[in-house]
């Protein structure tokens, strides 16, 4: 197996301030777990690259950028909304993060890589097709399905999203758009509170109590993506992976652990060597406790890496 791990020290640029949770110090905590166990000289360890302009518009409304680029400030930062708050670096690591998608997907599909796991910030999946919201300014895992769905032999893609927050951006980008299926689980109600209850055959929302823990997400995954994923038999899965629903994680209290996140990636790459030969393109989304995010994504990894 040849597990792409694709990031860019100047993800960590982006700074929101020293009490903001999505913090540069997530990368540098996964970089040193991974480096001590000895998991990224397993790795096939790349650059990102930026991505381009055109490529944010498959995901986004024409004139996105040029408005985030409006607002970049020359110092400081300056708030978006009440939590996402653009610093002079910030659009420069956002390119980072999403040109990294794109990066991986192409990896992937080339047959260079079976699979990638792309470790950049900020993340994505809270922006929609026409607002940045929630820490997130490009949906770097929609600019990714949309990508992959110009490739010759795409037709399908499955996003399966974990994060602890609900992918409010992705199923905005996706609501209409039968060809890519979207799959997340989520804390609920709790932020964003957006497209929740939203009603299309391929947004499976699978919300879930506080404090549901390891054997409801098991079951929800079980029991609501996988037929799902067997129905749709995607072309390439893309992972959402956001590690916040840990229960030592600050900002929820769903209370997986490692373990939880073992499993759903061996559920997932399971059924990409059904249906997608092997391929999966997994993008880190949240995760805001730097010691459980890191050893959540060393767990993650080991199952890409075929451990």
């Amino acid at each position: 197996m040849t597990t792409a791990f694709i990031s860019h020290e100047d993800c960590g640029l982006h700074n929101m301030g020293p009490e903001h949770p999505e913090s540069p110090i997530r990368l540098i905590a996964i970089r040193k777990v991974l480096e001590k166990t000895g998991l990224m000289q397993e790795l096939e360890q790349l650059q990102s690259v930026h991505i381009m302009p055109e490529q944010i518009k498959l995901a986004h409304a024409e004139l996105h950028q040029k408005r985030l680029e409006m607002k970049l400030p020359k110092s400081g930062v300056i708030y978006t909304d009440d939590d996402t708050a653009l610093c002079p670096d910030s659009l420069h690591a956002a390119s980072l993060a999403a040109g990294s998608a794109v990066m991986a997907v192409n990896r992937v599909l080339s047959g260079k890589a079976d699979n990638a796991f792309c470790a950049v910030r900020p993340p994505g999946h809270h922006a929609e097709h026409n607002l940045p919201m929630g820490f997130c300014f490009y949906n770097n895992i929609a600019i990714a399905a949309m990508h992959a769905l110009q490739q010759p032999g795409i037709e399908r893609v499955a996003i399966c999203d974990f994060d602890v927050h609900h992918g409010n951006g992705t199923v905005d980008i996706f609501k209409d758009k039968p060809e890519v299926l979207v799959c997340s689980t989520f804390q609920h109600p709790y932020y964003p509170e957006r497209y929740s209850d939203i009603l299309r055959d391929n947004i499976i929302n699978c919300p879930m109590d506080a404090h549901s823990g390891s054997q409801i997400f098991r079951t929800l995954v079980e029991s609501k993506w996988l037929p799902a994923l067997q129905r749709h038999k995607p072309d390439l899965i893309l992972i959402s992976a956001g590690f916040d629903a840990h229960h030592e994680d600050p900002m929820a209290d769903i209370k997986l652990d490692e373990e939880d996140y073992a499993w759903v990636t061996r559920l997932l790459c399971d059924t990409a060597r059904t249906y997608s030969k092997g391929r999966v393109v997994s993008v880190l989304e949240g995760g805001y406790n730097p010691v459980s995010l890191a050893f959540s994504v060393q767990a993650h990894l080991e199952v890409l890496a075929g451990y």
